[in-house]
């Protein structure tokens, strides 16, 4: 029997230098740009309510999701679950590095460093407490497509990645849709026989059958056990044949607008003049590589070519949106967005691989210097966003404490008493103050100047952070009491009777609400 010394030298010696350069680019460039929220302790408004959360959302298909965050606990520790998942998400930089067969360092780091820049991760850290388990499911994506890539019946392995990968949560189907479409691509240029390419080409194709197969039917099978159906959440319940199987086309060419919405306006993908001049140079340099390779291998005398082109054409935007087939009004905010990194990943590993001509080196020069802006972007777009997060924070902490002290002080109150709010924080009395949201509108769960949204987000708010537990009245009593006479009369906080005891009842009124 090997020592536990031998067998690390034998693990060390069985793993490529190049998976190595991508973990680490990863995880240190990860450490550099997240560390502000992995050492804080800052929720959003639902993170209020996932102090502690053991992540049962089969309701969401997510039946692995559970198993998933389980290893950081079930609550909300930001610098565990934030190291866990930049963990994960250095190995999802080392398999697309063995997938897109990188060799070059400055490209495999700069691939690692838009993996963990990207602005869909900053929103997912601002969702923390389930971060750790969705990127996981991002690996497990990855995963699927490189083993399918690699064995020739490494569709069933590849299957089952998928199906845990949905599993956990569904949108990173659009991510290993785009690497096999790349791989399809990859495929076509290779000069084996048009039989060959079609074998493996239906590689992929069994693996996403397989993957959607076991996720669906796992899921039944679990919902069954549990005795639960699938809620109505984000469109989820199509799954179970309750989606609307009219207007097909209505909802491709919504797919069509939507992709070019969010690539174009979305205020994320190429916000701000270094990431739109970033953009345009790696796409500068992807035309004139392409070009280039048309002419020398002659391509353009291929009527396949153009067939090729146009079906990239058509069916990139539908694979990026594929979840707004499911359900179209669903909404695909930016954690469901992540692939849209892969728009500059994969041009980046396609001009470092095909461009060997030594008279087309600038391209990529170019192609270097321009995901490098992007990276580099995106970075500082993270971090202006922690720094609104965090003072979102603070302008919550302070508002609820003054509030919770007006409560306390309001003549007749007992601990104990029912407290009756909507939980609206009034922007006539509070005007906005967030000055990013130039750079964070688009970013879900971290623009705006409160945490409070609800009732529940203030009772959550002042019992975890300010030690004070409230007596908030159920929401279905609410109704009556909002559109009561005493309740409308009242001024919006800081206002005199912004806080009064009526019936027994502590009514505050925080919106603006006027009759």
């Amino acid at each position: 029997m090997k020592t536990p010394e031998e067998m690390c030298a034998k693990w060390n010696n069985g793993i490529k230098r190049e998976w190595k350069i991508a973990f680490f680019s990863a995880l240190i460039l990860g450490l550099c740009i997240h560390m502000p929220i992995m050492v804080s302790d800052i929720p959003n408004h639902d993170g209020l309510d996932s102090i502690y959360f053991d992540q049962n959302m089969i309701t969401s298909g997510r039946w692995f999701l559970m198993v998933a965050c389980g290893l950081s606990s079930y609550y909300s520790l930001p610098w565990l679950i934030g190291l866990l998942g930049l963990v994960f998400l250095a190995f999802t930089g080392a398999a697309l590095t063995e997938f897109l067969e990188l060799k070059n360092t400055p490209v495999i780091v700069l691939v690692s460093g838009l993996l963990v820049s990207f602005p869909a991760l900053a929103s997912t850290f601002a969702y923390v407490f389930t971060m750790d388990g969705y990127m996981l499911a991002l690996l497990l994506a990855v995963l699927a497509c490189l083993v399918t890539k690699k064995w020739k019946y490494g569709f069933i392995p590849g299957g089952f990645c998928l199906a845990f990968s949905l599993g956990t949560y569904q949108a990173y189907l659009a991510f290993a849709m785009l690497l096999c479409i790349y791989a399809l691509v990859e495929l076509a240029m290779t000069p084996d026989s048009r039989k060959d390419k079609i074998k493996v080409g239906c590689r992929y194709l069994y693996m996403g059958i397989l993957g959607v197969s076991a996720y669906y039917g796992i899921l039944q099978v679990l919902l069954r056990i549990q005795g639960k159906q699938l809620a109505n959440y984000q469109g989820i319940s199509g799954l179970a044949g309750g989606g609307d199987s009219s207007g097909i086309l209505q909802r491709v060419g919504a797919m069509y607008r939507d992709f070019l919405a969010f690539t174009l306006k979305g205020n994320v993908f190429i916000e701000g003049t270094w990431a739109a001049l970033g953009a345009v140079l790696l796409l500068l340099m992807l035309f004139v590589a392409v070009l280039c390779l048309c002419l020398q291998k002659k391509w353009w005398k291929c009527p396949g070519f153009y067939i090729i082109l146009l079906g990239v054409a058509v069916v990139v935007p539908l694979a990026s949106n594929v979840m707004l087939l499911i359900s179209p009004g669903v909404n695909y905010h930016l954690l469901m967005r992540y692939q849209w990194v892969l728009f500059w990943i994969l041009p980046l590993a396609f001009i470092d691989k095909h461009v060997q001509d030594n008279r087309l080196c600038w391209t990529r020069w170019g192609a270097l210097l321009a995901a490098l802006a992007l990276m580099i972007h995106y970075g500082v777009a993270d971090n202006i966003a922690y720094s609104n997060l965090q003072k979102k924070y603070e302008k919550t902490y302070a508002y609820c404490l003054r509030l919770l002290d007006r409560i306390e002080q309001t003549e007749g109150y007992y601990q104990g008493i029912p407290v009756a709010m909507i939980g609206v924080v009034g922007d006539e009395q509070f005007p906005a103050t967030d000055i990013t949201g130039r750079v964070t509108s688009g970013m879900i769960g971290i623009p705006g100047d409160s945490l409070l949204y609800t009732g529940t987000n203030y009772q959550a708010f002042m019992k975890h952070y300010l030690g004070a537990t409230l007596n908030f009245v159920p929401n279905e009593q609410m109704g009556e009491i909002y559109y009561s006479e005493e309740y409308t009369r009242m001024e919006s906080f800081p206002g005199e009777t912004s806080v009064q005891i009526v019936n027994g009842i502590v009514y505050v009124k925080t919106e603006n609400y006027k009759r």
